[in-house]
């Protein structure tokens, strides 16, 4: 590396970076204090995949990200080679998105999505670290009508988003390292979800779902 772009031992924020670091520590521990609900979550959500409901997902900016991760896990394969299943983002629909906001506003972005797209025993999974998005809280009052089960998985509780649901996993850090710690629960609960997916085949279950109607 040529001498004039070589770091300046001055102008590095090692004390900064190592402090985001720490910070990843508290969400850790949060997440381990609610492994129990972690577990749950996976089998639930294998147990009915594997019934052939369906996952939807939904999350603004980088929650968005986490959402999606969630569910190409899903349809493609975490660990194990397994059968695909129907997961989907419903803010990667992106003529969707923009026509709905255009038309209804961005409030109702995700609520209409989930009137057309869930049926009863369905699961709806939100990620927010904030828990009071607006366009969320509407998406879980949809689900709810449609018999849907409603997870969120957000930053420190209590929020509004967190209250609204089902059942909720609330990470206790500062925002980005509560996103960082969805990331982290998210792969948990695939392991769940691999985890009873075995255990059902090695039972003679069958390994894949009933097709929807």
């Amino acid at each position: 590396m040529s001498a004039r772009w070589a770091a300046d031992p001055a102008d590095t924020h090692i004390a900064a970076v190592t402090q985001h670091l720490d910070n990843v520590l508290p969400a850790l521990d949060s997440l381990r204090s609610q492994s129990g609900r972690l577990s749950e979550w996976g089998t639930v959500l294998a147990k009915r995949l594997l019934s052939g409901q369906r996952l939807l997902a939904a999350g603004n900016g980088g929650s968005a990200a986490e959402a999606q991760h969630l569910t190409a896990e899903l349809v493609g394969r975490f660990d194990e080679e397994r059968a695909p299943f129907s997961a989907i983002s419903l803010h990667a629909e992106s003529s969707a998105v923009t026509a709905l906001s255009n038309d209804y506003g961005f409030e109702e972005v995700f609520a209409r999505q989930v009137r057309a797209h869930g049926r009863a025993g369905d699961v709806l999974i939100l990620l927010s670290t904030s828990g009071r998005s607006p366009n969320l809280i509407k998406a879980v009052r949809a689900a709810k009508e449609r018999g849907m089960v409603t997870w969120a998985l957000t930053g420190a509780g209590p929020n509004p988003l967190a209250d609204s649901c089902d059942q909720a996993i609330t990470v206790d850090a500062i925002s980005a390292n509560a996103q960082e710690g969805h990331l982290i629960a998210i792969h948990a609960m695939c392991r769940a979800v691999d985890a009873e997916v075995a255990r059902r085949a090695g039972s003679g279950s069958p390994s894949f779902g009933a097709r929807r109607p």
